[in-house]
């Protein structure tokens, strides 16, 4: 054999020699998207996923995890992943807040994609999801990806989209003879006749500032513009701005002439969709995740099925409909993961299995979540004919102008400033113009990178 066949052979022997050890470890298939090709151990190994599934009202929501949870343990050997449980406020505002100052955040946690996302990816904190999701082909999937998205890159997922409007007690409208309300003017004239009928107009509990921050922001939306918000961080616009003051002035308003139950101040959010379960109150403004609630027997009675929505009337009845609609909440990725071949496995395979239109359907059939994922709206109704589920996609369908919530513009010290303030305003210690020339001044502070 001569020095050139030689070479050859032995080229050729240690080409095959590669491939039969590549077809050994992959068992002679190609890894799929999401798989690490090359040898898995099975040695045991923990990730921790922090969630906010607390209590009845998100028993769905936690069904859907756990099943997320078994069906990614099963396809990682050696996986055990803890579930942890926090509550929603106390996650966001000091627990995660707190672990991330550490350094040290869950492997996968809850959290708000804009502003929070944005300052822990700034640290380095947060992984990069953008080559996963190419990788899984997922990044064109989504209604949005926005409030998850800095600098180019994506930090996270929305879990579903939301808007906000006003829950109400059908049969009682029916009594009454109420018509769902074109203006808010309109809207007035059913509280007023509902407070004269002895009952709370609205189902509040304002013990958590975010609560009746829902009715506020929706407010200053209609009166001052949908767009107003974007501006207080640039300081094209302010919170002193006459319309926004005129928006919270409706609520501090309303507030004094007794839509909403006394003591709402030391009332957390259970007990106001009890107001509305129990009688006590007739109407509700929440999100349109709170329809599962509605519709479960345990939790709603005899009011299943005859709970509706509409959306929070426009100030003039030829002005457009301006809800709160986002895709802010969802879960959030240690960079950390991208160090351990294992995790970022686990990682991957949890993404596939909580993101596809199965679970996203079932989401929504099963917990009233919107999807976070492009839908049709065909599709989307004809996953359900629940009454509620369908004013819902109705009041979906005749949005005009939508926007996001308010938390997800400004600067936390600035919300922190306002959640102050609302409450201050709800218990009569200080008008509303003069709670916003506070938030005012933090804003001008913040904008400014003062402390």
């Amino acid at each position: 054999m001569n020095d050139k066949r030689a070479a050859i052979w032995i080229a050729w022997w240690l080409a095959a020699s590669i491939l039969l050890v590549s077809c050994s470890v992959t068992g002679g298939e190609s890894a799929q998207p999401g798989e690490e090709a090359g040898s898995v151990s099975s040695d045991p190994f923990e990730m921790t996923v922090r969630h906010t599934q607390v209590g009845d009202s998100k028993k769905f929501r936690l069904a859907l995890l756990n099943e997320v949870v078994r069906k990614t343990e099963a396809a990682v050997p050696g996986l055990t992943i803890r579930l942890d449980a926090v509550d929603a406020e106390v996650n966001r505002k000091e627990k995660l807040r707190g672990e991330m100052a550490a350094g040290k955040p869950p492997d996968i946690f809850d959290v708000f994609g804009s502003p929070e996302a944005g300052l822990y990816a700034k640290e380095g904190l947060m992984l990069d999801l953008t080559p996963i999701l190419d990788e899984l082909e997922l990044r064109d999937k989504f209604t949005t990806l926005d409030p998850f998205t800095h600098d180019g890159k994506i930090y996270g997922l929305p879990i579903g989209s939301t808007i906000e409007g006003i829950y109400y007690n059908k049969p009682y409208f029916e009594e009454k003879g109420f018509s769902v309300p074109r203006t808010l003017a309109e809207l007035e004239q059913v509280a007023d006749a509902i407070k004269a009928d002895g009952k709370v107009p609205f189902a509040q509990s304002s013990k958590d500032a975010w609560i009746p921050l829902m009715l506020t922001n929706n407010l200053w939306s209609y009166y001052a513009g949908p767009g107003v918000t974007y501006g207080f961080k640039t300081g094209d616009t302010k919170w002193t701005d006459p319309q926004v003051v005129e928006g919270v002035e409706k609520h501090q308003e309303w507030v004094e002439k007794g839509y909403f139950k006394k003591g709402e101040l030391g009332l957390d959010y259970a007990d106001m969709r009890e107001q509305l379960i129990s009688g006590e109150a007739v109407m509700m403004m929440d999100g349109s995740w709170a329809n599962s609630i509605f519709r479960d027997p345990e939790q709603a009675g005899e009011l299943v099925g005859q709970i509706g929505y509409f959306n929070l009337p426009p100030v003039h009845e030829d002005d457009p409909i301006v809800v709160m609609q986002d895709a802010n909440n969802g879960y959030g990725f240690s960079a950390a993961v991208a160090k351990d071949p294992r995790k970022l496995h686990a990682v991957k395979l949890f993404i596939k299995q909580m993101w596809n239109e199965e679970m996203q359907l079932r989401g929504l059939k099963e917990d009233g979540v919107l999807p976070a994922m492009k839908m049709d709206l065909a599709v989307m109704n004809s996953t359900s004919d629940d009454p509620l589920l369908q004013d819902i996609f109705k009041a979906l369908n005749d949005i005009d102008k939508s926007y996001p919530a308010f938390d997800a513009l400004v600067q936390a010290e600035v919300n922190t400033e306002l959640s102050i303030g609302i409450q201050q305003v709800i218990g009569g210690k200080i008008g509303a113009r003069d709670m916003l020339m506070r938030v005012q001044e933090v804003q001008e502070a913040a904008n400014a990178g003062r402390e």
